[in-house]
């Protein structure tokens, strides 16, 4: 087999499993298997291996001494974590954008939250999770906010965290039903638009705060800690 075509076959292996992980397919902490998942994507072990790694990267996957690989457990800590990195970075890669932000990237900006308010949030045959359009508006409209920053180092991180922070997002469907995420967002949108960076900071913060909370309601019931 040519590096290519292993390439290619990593390639899909990945995606296939990312989106299963995504999906629900695999409950948390499910050990990843590279032999059986080689059976099941008729690929090597070796190629199921290097997607793994991919996937730890991105911090959908866990490697475990002496275990292999494992879905991401369920825990309060661990999405904790991610949400004040997410508070610490994002308000002020947003400020950035709103100071350096061109013509073009206001337009953008627009585009993203038109699309974004026009996608259903939930259709029948994704189940109870957010629909896969949805999703990716959501990301698409969070990430065009931050790009007119102009720093690839900034975006790429925003980029891993929002992978880490999906899977959360879409085990916690539904903890939150009084929210209102169209109005965060058309919130975030308008300030960044008038640029108010005071007030799009603000919102970017509340917004992501919420998302924590609603975050570590689920865990705990996960854990058998409450309602």
């Amino acid at each position: 087999m040519t590096e290519t075509a292993k390439q290619m076959l990593s390639e899909r292996v990945y995606s296939e499993l990312r989106d299963a992980i995504m999906r629900g397919d695999f409950a948390p902490e499910e050990a990843l298997k590279p032999q059986e998942l080689a059976r099941k994507h008729e690929v090597s072990p070796a190629v199921v291996r290097e997607a793994l790694v991919r996937l730890v990267g991105d911090g959908i996957a866990d490697r475990l001494p002496n275990r292999g690989f494992a879905v991401p457990a369920f825990s309060d800590q661990r999405w904790q974590e991610i949400a004040q990195a997410r508070r610490t970075i994002e308000p002020v890669v947003l400020r950035m954008a709103i100071e350096h932000g061109d013509l073009d990237w206001e337009a953008r900006v627009r585009a993203a939250h038109h699309r974004l308010a026009g996608t259903p949030m939930y259709v029948p045959e994704d189940g109870e999770h957010f629909s896969a359009a949805w999703s990716r508006a959501h990301r698409d409209f969070h990430r065009v906010l931050l790009e007119g920053c102009g720093n690839n180092v900034l975006l790429d991180t925003f980029d891993r965290m929002w992978m880490a922070s999906e899977l959360a997002r879409r085990w916690s469907v539904n903890r939150t039903p009084d929210r209102d995420i169209a109005g965060e967002h058309l919130r975030m949108e308008e300030a960044a638009l008038a640029r108010d960076a005071d007030t799009a900071a603000e919102v970017l913060d509340q917004h992501l705060s919420l998302t924590a909370a609603g975050l570590t309601a689920c865990a705990h019931e996960e854990l058998g800690e409450g309602a």
